[in-house]
């Protein structure tokens, strides 16, 4: 079964909590935009701690290096059966300044041709509801306990 690991960066507004988001990158994500956003996150490899999986992952799908301390969210299950494992940690980002690996892929299908694209095509702030429309809703739980951790800024 497949895991994956991640990071939920917040920060507190005069509005209330805010989270950052990261919009999958390629062809099958470009034209889906509530439901596909996602915590920037990858694949747990056989053998490697979840959380050092999570720190690498934010920091290549993002370009900004997390930093502590760190809130444990525990873990969801999306329908595809994939465990998702996430933390928490205040900090700020300008999404203007997102940096991210390519991956590579054949398309147009069946074409023979390989194109690179971005994991992450955009990113971005968004407050508790609006990330809660914007988030695969599996995810969802993630948010709910970054609200019950922080009391009176998630709602």
């Amino acid at each position: 079964m497949t895991r994956s690991a991640g990071l939920l960066m917040f920060r507190r507004t005069g509005d209330g909590l805010q989270v950052l988001l990261a919009h999958p990158g390629g062809p099958f994500w470009a034209r889906k935009d509530d439901g596909a956003w996602t915590l920037p996150k990858g694949e747990v490899d056989d053998g490697e701690d979840a959380f050092a999986t999570a720190l690498r992952e934010f920091e290549e799908e993002t370009g900004c290096a997390p930093a502590g301390p760190f809130v444990d969210l525990g873990e969801v299950r999306q329908k595809s059966g994939k465990r998702v494992q996430a933390w928490a940690f205040e900090g700020d980002f300008d999404p203007a300044t997102l940096r991210c690996n390519l991956f590579e892929l054949e398309w147009p299908p069946r074409s023979g041709r390989r194109q690179q694209f971005p994991e992450v095509d955009r990113a971005g702030w968004f407050a508790m509801p609006d990330a809660r429309r914007k988030l695969l809703p599996a995810q969802h739980p993630f948010l709910d306990r970054l609200a019950q951790h922080r009391p009176g800024d998630g709602r």
